[in-house]
Formats: structure tokens, C-alpha cells, sequence
């Protein structure tokens, strides 16, 4: 299955949706905000029904008192005048407070929707996307959205509804006047669909240039001890400078078409007003017009035409949250490809771990392993052993389900590994890797990680644990013992520290299946020897599965595997795993 974000359900990521569905999956994330966003827009409606009665208001005051010079009408109609213009902002301050929480709720609720389905995904789409776009996409896009919602939805709703009004009231006073008022709109229609999806892909271009540039940063950053140890700051500056081009002609595209609307608009309000003021004079002169009401009709073209201005701002922005939520939906609408099977009849247990006749590929036409079958019995020590990219942690990452076989089958305690719940499988398999994981936390956070066993366990209670595994000791090379801070990074801990705490971690959940790929590979003998003593404080059923190129820690081993060109074939003696191993070098 494709997991790469360029591609959706098999398909090109530009693949042409329109904007209607894109819409309706835009609105689908109101959710529970649905009723707060239905009460925005009771006050968005009386807030431009107020603004609409000023202008008849006006149009009628003139006509009746001004012209007669009722002075006392005058200052009527004004404090009606005014205490609708207060009523309408109290009611537009409402809609804005009511359309921002929402907003920001719905950004909250999002981001974690996003975040916990990046979650649920595999490995595999891990691999195939960067760091740095997939935060873009976490943090950037869902703000582009947020920022429609909480502020440009509500001018948007505001707008149409001042736009409809004051077209009826246009329409209503004169029927010929209005329509010529309105014609110029009606070529902005034709203008507004045809550009609108050049509009978003412009600006999807430069969300995604956005994101390459994040993943850019992400990786210099992820590597900098690198770059200054070879001193090649200039190789990353160029790359660097490439993104950053690219996004910066990317953002003037999509600055050019964003800015497109809002001339084009305003040319045709100054249009419409024309026509409005040459045909009413006209009308006026005939006497089928009253200057009260051409007042009136250049106040209501102006309620007309100076939203639909804004609107040509606001529809770029709409594109904008569209692209993003483009960008975002393609995560959402991905699914897991580990899917759980249903429970197959359990085998008879004649081994803990077995391959069945197992093939795999990470890309069609390109097999890693080929009909591979072997077992693993409790208790014992395995080996496996190759050149590098013979296969090895292709094999190892198989056995804890990191991956599921392209053909053949996985039996782990008689049942398909398939067909075991994540909590079951992840109790049973421990990982230890060449460069641990640690966050940023307590020696004890991090040693209890994903050990649900000990999750409310006391401090007190956590170090008699530990004594009781033998493994007390070891906290003494952390100054504070249990409370030790210790960073994602890692600084201020050697490897061989790190490596203890992945140790420790693995010990105290006691997994029927423990694989090493490369653990020690990269310490010194003396912190080996002390991780060998920790593996011994395994109990005596757990499976050990070594993956190294040293033939020291393999040694000791009860069998040895031989993992090169798609097969995993039994080396026999050490002797002959040396011979296999020299060969296969020779032979990459």
C-alpha cells in the first residue's frame, strides 16, 4: 500500500476533487461545534439585517423630512438610526467572540484528530514521508484552516448575507435600476469559478513547498553535529537555499493569485456605482426617482458591492484552507494496512516463533526475502548474521509485526501473528535497537515506557522492583537515580547509558521475545558485558535474538542464522558462520 502523501488510495495527490466535496469534508470537522456555529450565525443574520434597515432608514428621512424640513423627524429617525447601528454592533462582537472559540476548538480538536492518527499508521509511511512535512501539515495547515473558521467564515456568512439583502432591497425599489446595478456581478461569477482552481492549486504548491522547507530545517537541525564535524555547513546552506527559493517563488504565485480577486472586484463595484448614478440621475430627471431613494440605492450598491470586495479576499482565503485541508484529509483518509485478522484455529504449539514460507518486499519487484521458513524454540539464544543488507532487520522487524510478509505467514504461540490485538503482540515481543529511543522525562519515565504493569507503581516500590531483577546497581550511573532528567537528545548521557536504560526498560516487562539489532554494536566491552548480564536476568523461557556483525556477541549463541540474498539458511558451526559471513561480503 502507498503511503506516501503524493499519493491518496492509489491515486496522484492532484487528483482534481471538487470543490463542493472538498467542501463538504471541510464542513464535516463543525462536529459537536455545529450548534455554537448555527447560534454565530442567527447574529451574523441580525447584524446584517440591521446594517440592511439603515440605508431605507436614511433614504426615507431625506424624502420625508429633509425635503419638507421637519427638523424634528430628522433627529427622530436619528436616534433610530443610532440605536440600530448599536444593536448591530453588539451583535457583530457576539458572532465574532462565538465564531472565534469555535475556531479555536475546532483546531484543537483537529490537531489532536490528525496527531492520533499519525499514530494509528505504520512504520511504512514513516519511511516514505518527511519529519519535517508531516509537522507542517500537524501545525501550518490546520491553522490555515482555523484561521477560515475563527475569522474569515464569519466575514464570509456576514457578507453573503449583506449581499442578499441589499440586492432585494435594490431589486425591491427599482426593478430596471437594480438590475443594471447587478450585472457587473454577474460577470465575477463567471470570473470567480473560472479562476478558483487555479487559485488552490496555487497555493497547495506553496503548502507543500512550506512543508518540504520544514522537513529541510528538521533534518539540519536532527543533524548538525554531523555537518560541523565535516565542516560542510555549505552543502546544507545550498540545500537550504534551494527550498527556500522554491518556497519563496512559490509564495509570489500564490500571493499574485490571492491578490487577483480584489481589483477585478472593486473595478466592478465602480462600475455598478456609475451605472447606478448615470440611470438614477436620468430617472430623477423624469421624475421617476426621488433623491431619497437614490441615496438609498448608492448606499445599498455600496452594501453590495464593498462585501463582495472583501469576499474576493476571503475566497483566497478559503482556497488557502482548502489546499491545507487537502493536505490534511490525505492523512486522515489513510489507513493502517496491519490490519487485525480474525482469529485462525491455534496450531499446536511446536514453537514459540515460526516463518511459514515468508517473502517480503518493501517495493513490488524487489524481494528482500524469498520463501523463507525456520522456527525459534522458548528459552534459547538466537543468531542471525549477513552482510549488510543481506536482510537481517528486515527479518527481525517482520517478527515484531513491524511489517506484515508479502507471502506466507508469521505463527507466533500456534497463532497467526495477525490475528493478535496490539497490546497482546507488543507484551510478548521486546525491541532493543542500535540507537535507543529516550524522550525528554525522568529515568523512570523512560524506563517504564510502555510498561503498563508499572504505570501508578511508587518510586520506593519501582527501586524494590529493580533490586528484586538484580538491576539496581546500574541506577547508580545516573546521578539522582530514578529522578535523573534525562532530554530526547540525549546530551549529557553517553550511549552506553542510553543503552542501559533500553535494557532495564526491556528486562522489567519480561517479553517471551526479545530481538537486539545491533545493540551493543556501538559501546565499549565493559558496558557490553554489563548489558550480557542484564540479558541473563531474562527469564530462563525468553527467546534472545541477536542481530550484529561482530562475532563476539554471537558467540555464545545456541544457533546461528545466515541471512543474505532473500534466504535465511542455519550456519551450523561458528566456524561455518564466519566462512558464510566472509563469503557474502565478498559477494556485496
Amino acid at each position: 500500500m502507498k503511503y506516501n502523501l503524493n499519493f491518496k488510495k492509489g491515486l496522484s495527490a492532484n487528483e482534481n476533487v471538487s470543490t463542493a466535496t472538498t467542501i463538504r469534508r471541510l464542513m464535516a470537522l463543525v462536529g459537536q461545534e455545529r450548534k455554537n456555529l448555527y447560534i454565530a450565525m442567527v447574529f451574523i443574520l441580525i447584524n446584517s439585517g440591521l446594517n440592511l434597515i439603515g440605508p431605507y432608514l436614511m433614504g426615507h428621512a431625506v424624502d420625508t423630512f429633509v425635503v419638507t424640513k421637519q427638523y424634528d423627524g430628522v433627529i427622530k429617525y436619528s436616534i433610530i438610526l443610532f440605536c440600530v447601528f448599536a444593536m448591530a454592533l453588539v451583535s457583530g462582537y457576539t458572532q465574532m467572540q462565538l465564531m472565534g472559540r469555535v475556531g479555536q476548538r475546532m483546531l484543537f480538536n483537529l490537531r489532536n484528530t490528525v496527531f492520533n492518527k499519525l499514530q494509528d499508521l505504520p512504520i511504512d509511511f514513516f519511511n516514505q514521508n518527511k519529519a519535517g512535512d508531516l509537522i507542517s501539515r500537524v501545525n501550518n495547515d490546520t491553522d490555515k484552516i482555523n484561521q477560515f473558521f475563527s475569522q474569515s467564515l464569519v466575514q464570509f456568512m456576514s457578507s453573503i448575507f449583506s449581499m442578499t439583502g441589499a440586492g432585494i432591497f435594490l431589486l425591491s425599489i427599482n426593478l430596471k435600476l437594480g438590475l443594471a446595478a447587478l450585472a457587473p456581478a454577474v460577470l465575477l461569477l463567471f470570473f470567480t469559478r473560472g479562476i478558483s482552481p487555479w487559485v488552490k492549486s496555487t497555493n497547495a504548491k506553496n503548502l507543500k513547498s512550506t512543508g518540504s522547507l520544514s522537513a529541510e530545517i528538521q533534518e539540519s537541525m536532527n543533524n548538525f553535529k554531523v555537518i560541523v564535524a565535516f565542516n560542510r555547513r555549505d552543502y546544507f546552506r545550498k540545500r537550504f537555499d534551494e527550498v527556500n527559493t522554491e518556497n519563496y517563488q512559490t509564495a509570489i504565485k500564490a500571493g499574485i493569485a490571492n491578490n487577483m480577486f480584489t481589483p477585478v472586484y472593486g473595478f466592478s463595484s465602480s462600475i455598478g456605482q456609475m451605472v447606478v448614478l448615470a440611470f438614477g440621475i436620468y430617472l430623477i430627471s423624469v421624475g421617476q426617482f426621488s433623491v431619497g431613494l437614490l441615496i438609498s440605492f448608492l448606499a445599498y450598491i455600496a452594501q453590495f458591492y464593498n462585501p463582495l470586495r472583501q469576499i474576493a479576499a476571503l475566497w483566497a482565503n478559503f482556497q488557502v484552507a482548502l489546499a491545507g485541508w487537502d493536505r490534511i484529509s490525505h492523512i486522515l483518509e489513510m489507513e493502517n494496512n496491519l490490519k487485525i485478522i480474525k482469529d485462525s484455529e491455534k496450531e499446536e504449539a511446536c514453537c514459540v516463533l515460526a516463518f511459514r514460507n515468508v517473502s517480503f518486499s518493501y517495493t513490488p519487484g524487489n524481494e528482500i526475502l524469498k520463501n523463507v521458513s525456520f522456527s525459534l524454540e522458548r528459552g534459547k539464544t538466537y543468531a542471525f548474521v549477513g552482510p549488510t543488507g543481506g536482510g537481517k532487520t528486515t527479518t527481525a522487524s517482520l517478527m515484531a509485526r513491524l511489517y506484515d510478509p508479502t507471502d506466507g505467514k508469521i505463527i507466533l504461540n500456534g497463532v497467526d501473528i495477525r490475528s493478535m490485538d496490539l497490546d497482546t503482540r507488543t507484551s510478548k515481543i521486546g525491541f532493543i535497537l542500535q540507537e535507543p529511543f529516550l524522550f525528554t522525562g525522568t529515568l523512570r519515565d523512560n524506563i517504564l515506557y510502555g510498561n503498563v504493569q508499572y504505570k501508578d507503581i511508587s518510586n520506593e516500590a519501582l527501586s524494590e522492583v529493580i533490586s528484586a531483577a538484580g538491576l539496581d546497581g546500574l541506577l547508580e550511573r545516573f546521578d539522582g537515580g530514578l529522578t535523573a532528567d534525562i532530554k530526547s537528545s540525549g546530551d549529557g548521557i553517553s550511549l552506553g547509558q542510553k543503552q542501559l536504560i533500553a535494557f532495564i526498560r526491556a528486562v522489567l516487562r519480561k517479553p517471551e521475545l526479545l530481538i537486539l539489532d545491533e545493540a551493543t554494536a556501538n559501546i565499549d566491552t565493559v558496558t557490553e558485558q554489563l548489558l550480557d548480564d542484564i540479558l541473563k536476568r531474562l527469564p530462563k523461557s525468553t527467546i534472545r535474538i541477536i542481530i550484529a556483525h561482530r562475532l563476539n556477541t554471537i558467540e555464545n549463541a545456541d544457533e546461528i542464522f545466515f541471512v543474505n540474498s532473500g534466504s535465511v539458511t542455519k550456519a551450523g558451526s561458528m566456524d561455518e558462520a564466519v566462512d558464510l559471513l566472509m563469503s557474502g561480503k565478498r559477494e556485496s
